[in-house]
């Protein structure tokens, strides 16, 4: 399976982003985003599980980000409000535990002034 990611951009503090990911089959799992600033590892930053009645944050975005996911358009969605510099990184989906053969190319977000 392909994961592609899009959305990303350059945004000021306080602005809204909206990322998505489509996915080339129907992945009948838990799925996450992940991002990577400049510099550090990989983290996790939300996780969906497949009918999306559970989903789990890293604990600085708690309250501005929200997870969704279209299982009918094989489609992952990251809602990502009151953006702040510290959000800057690229971001990618996978599953949730992430498989290396997944990762896509990931879409950049700048949140910048």
């Amino acid at each position: 399976v392909s994961f592609v990611e899009s959305g990303g951009g350059l945004a000021q503090p306080g602005d809204s982003l909206r990322l998505s990911c489509v996915f080339s089959q129907a992945v009948f799992l838990e799925m996450g985003w992940f991002r990577q600033a400049p510099g550090k590892e990989r983290e996790s930053v939300a996780i969906i599980n497949y009918t999306g009645s559970r989903t789990t944050y890293l604990d600085s975005v708690k309250g501005r980000f929200t997870i969704s996911r279209n299982n009918a358009k094989n489609t992952l969605f990251l809602q990502m409000n009151s953006l702040k510099s510290d959000d800057t990184a690229v971001y990618y989906c996978n599953t949730n535990p992430p498989r290396a053969g997944f990762w896509g190319q990931g879409t950049q977000v700048t949140v910048s002034s």
